[in-house]
């Protein structure tokens, strides 16, 4: 199958985003798709979105996506951002009748309102209107899906995530703690981006034995090294030493409320670390029975029960999660062309294309032609 994706977020970004289309394309191309990807990173003129300068965003971009629309002439459309770009391609296929699908991998209205002084009903709203068309609704976890239907949203279907079961592993568990040698034992780690959205200070605000470390960049990193000087902030990771975070941590605590999944959770378990975290959409769908961490009201509770969990249990637990598995179930939620229909509508679409340049031709013509 031909298939259009669209992302505004896509590399340099690092986020579970990326990771997860990243590698769901991978998987699919292995099964024999093919992929046209429009993303930021197309040689768009680009603006930082405020305050998240790694993330650039790609304005006034509709006539040239619809130029590749019709240039790859896709079968399925996936649009997995809801911004510039996103809306952009939601018109281009609203434009020519094509279905589309769309994903929800950020509570985006929470985002918005930790940050700015927005109402959460306003990015609700936009939220709403922006995937009320789509033919199906992508959403990680059962939780997140019953919180969006509640809101009013429509067509809604599960798409769970995978974790590479290679790269994250035990055995880059060392004897002397690896990345975290010398510190006092034992470790409750975090990994991901360093921002007010991730609710850290929830974390290190928490009155427990050993080390809190926080393992990555962002925003607010600087702010929290000044107000919580015994923490440990090694900075961002990536490949071997990001594996090395997680299997030498004791605990990964996940202290997120915005999140709609967690990728990184899954990489813990499958480093044979468990996780502690809050209540919420991501840590209550796949830690509860698991024997993998534990969720708790207070997350103190969470992480001294999560300490007592058998890191064996908890790395059996992880893989049982593929990514060939996620990436069927996302070729299985599209909304391709339907077979007789598909020929008929790119030679439909193309005779109009030709009209309209024909008509557009002609009216030139007369504009030149002396009076």
């Amino acid at each position: 199958m031909r298939i259009m994706l669209v992302t505004d977020a896509w590399e340099p970004q690092v986020n579970g985003v990326v990771r997860t289309l990243q590698r769901v394309i991978a998987e699919c191309k292995k099964l024999g798709h093919e992929f046209h990807i429009v993303s930021p990173s197309d040689g768009y003129k680009t603006m930082p979105l405020p305050t998240y300068e790694e993330i650039q965003l790609a304005f006034g971009q509709q006539k040239d996506v619809e130029r590749r629309f019709l240039e790859f002439e896709p079968e399925a459309v996936h649009i997995a951002t809801e911004g510039p770009l996103g809306v952009a391609a939601r018109q281009v296929c609203r434009k020519h009748k094509h279905p589309f699908t769309t994903s929800y991998h950020t509570r985006f209205p929470e985002y918005v309102s930790a940050r700015l002084p927005l109402p959460l009903a306003a990015g609700y709203a936009y939220v709403r209107w922006f995937h009320r068309t789509s033919g199906r609704v992508m959403v990680a976890t059962p939780s997140m899906q019953q919180e969006l239907e509640e809101r009013g949203f429509v067509r809604l279907t599960a798409w769970s995530r995978g974790v590479d079961t290679e790269m994250f592993h035990p055995n880059k568990r060392a004897a002397d703690g690896g990345p975290f040698a010398g510190l006092q034992r034992p470790i409750m780690a975090y990994v991901g981006r360093v921002a007010v959205e991730k609710n850290l200070e929830a974390f290190l605000d928490l009155d427990l034995p050993g080390t809190k470390v926080v393992v990555g960049d962002g925003p607010q990193r600087e702010e929290l090294i000044g107000k919580y000087p015994n923490a440990h902030f090694p900075g961002a990771k990536f490949g071997d030493e990001l594996a090395a975070c997680f299997a030498n941590a004791d605990v990964f605590v996940f202290p997120s409320l915005t999140d709609t999944f967690g990728l990184v959770i899954l990489e813990a378990m499958a480093a044979g670390t468990p996780v502690a975290g809050f209540i919420a959409p991501g840590p209550k769908d796949l830690i509860p029975g698991s024997g993998a961490g534990a969720v708790h009201e207070d997350l103190q509770v969470a992480i001294l029960e999560a300490l007592a969990c058998d890191r064996n249990v908890t790395r059996a637990y992880a893989e049982k999660f593929s990514w060939k598995a996620c990436a069927e179930a996302f070729i299985a939620n599209l909304e391709p062309l339907p077979p007789p229909e598909k020929k008929r509508f790119w030679r439909r679409l193309r005779l109009v294309s030709r009209l309209v340049g024909w008509a557009k031709r002609r009216r030139e013509a007369r504009a030149r032609a002396p009076q």
